[in-house]
């Protein structure tokens, strides 16, 4: 790669406590997203993993002139004492594989450099949300932004493009339900529900890591394999009858007690509980906000599915993230679903090209 090549080159990334994603743009223009699994409470040696196989897809994007732009929630994991350290070790290794272009996004409207990030770290901290927000927020002017991902779901109004979030911090948006912690992979079934409809009654569920919502759209159909990157419950198999197994531990049968269509409708039970929960949230954030109600609903994240039934159900227009977010006419359709489940990521891309 020439030098007047790498200097058109800008990655993003988004580190996250169970994957790392990032996005390759060149003068502006997608060319191309990954994601790799990153249990990161496990170790930054998973970290360093992740890092290695984005150098491996992308070898010119390390050498001297490209920009690397990086948010992160992975500061979360339990692997770290506090916050303040998640931060500041993450940026510490982040700085040391990328290289001196690193800047971090920083909430409160600029950029950090990673030395920077130990007085700083709260306003780096989780931030992934915002700047996928200020992305759609320019572009859209109101709606909210539904981005679901593996493990937590993310509400954030818009209002006359501005970003119109009551909370900052994960702590403040819990208690807004502007963050809620579920997601359509890593979820614990047993969170969604303590008793679930089975032979015509109802049954108690076991309060146990027996199952997750992985489980729960691998039966249904609505999650693609290639979202589907984290481990089963049980270390075993994602085939359908390993997934029924584990939904039939839930309520303390295996899977030979009933049909497929009965664990089929188990599940579908399972994924209608979540939007409940989900839905009770959004509209109120969406009153929160005073949001019109033709406000559109922006889709992101590997549950985009269940963004676009919320929708439906609340007669919004839906509109996925890479239609707003990237110019007609840009990626494929690929990369474009790619876009959408990666969304923090292309949005930081994005943000530090415009600064630039």
């Amino acid at each position: 790669m020439s030098r007047p090549e790498a200097l058109q080159l800008q990655l993003g990334w988004d580190i996250g406590g169970a994957h790392v994603k990032a996005c390759l743009l060149q003068g502006g223009t997608l060319r191309d997203i990954a994601q790799w699994p990153c249990p990161l409470w496990q170790g930054m040696e998973h970290l360093a993993a992740a890092l290695g196989q984005a150098r491996s897809r992308w070898s010119g994007a390390w050498e001297a002139g490209v920009a690397h732009a990086a948010t992160m929630t992975g500061e979360m994991v339990d692997l770290f004492e506090d916050r303040a350290e998640g931060v500041a070790r993450i940026a510490g290794q982040l700085a040391e594989v990328l290289g001196p272009s690193l800047r971090l996004f920083d909430a409160g409207g600029g950029w950090r450099r990673p030395g920077e990030a130990g007085p700083g770290w709260r306003s780096i901290a989780s931030a992934n949300w915002q700047a996928t927000a200020r992305v759609l927020a320019a572009r859209c002017g109101d709606g909210v932004l539904i981005d679901i991902g593996s493990t937590t779901t993310d509400l954030i109004p818009l209002r006359g493009g501005r970003v119109a979030a009551q909370g900052a911090s994960d702590a403040e948006r819990l208690a807004t339900g502007e963050l809620v912690y579920q997601g359509v992979v890593r979820t614990p079934l047993c969170a969604l529900a303590p008793r679930v409809p089975w032979g015509g009654g109802g049954v108690n569920v076991m309060n146990e890591f027996f199952a997750t919502t992985a489980d729960v759209y691998r039966l249904t159909g609505e999650l693609a394999a290639s979202h589907d990157q984290a481990g089963t419950a049980d270390g075993r198999g994602k085939d359908a009858q390993s997934t029924r197994q584990r939904l039939a531990r839930m309520v303390g049968r295996d899977a030979a007690d009933a049909s497929a269509a009965e664990w089929l409708a188990l599940a579908r039970w399972w994924k209608e509980a979540q939007l409940r929960e989900i839905g009770t949230q959004l509209a109120r954030v969406a009153a929160d906000a005073r949001l019109p109600a033709d406000a559109p609903v922006v889709g992101a994240g590997c549950g985009a599915f269940l963004a676009a039934d919320l929708a439906r159900r609340c007669g919004r227009p839906f509109l996925r993230y890479a239609e707003v977010a990237l110019p007609a006419g840009g990626p494929d359709a690929a990369l474009a679903d790619w876009a959408d489940v990666c969304a923090p990521a292309v949005s930081v891309a994005l943000l530090a090209c415009e600064r630039e």
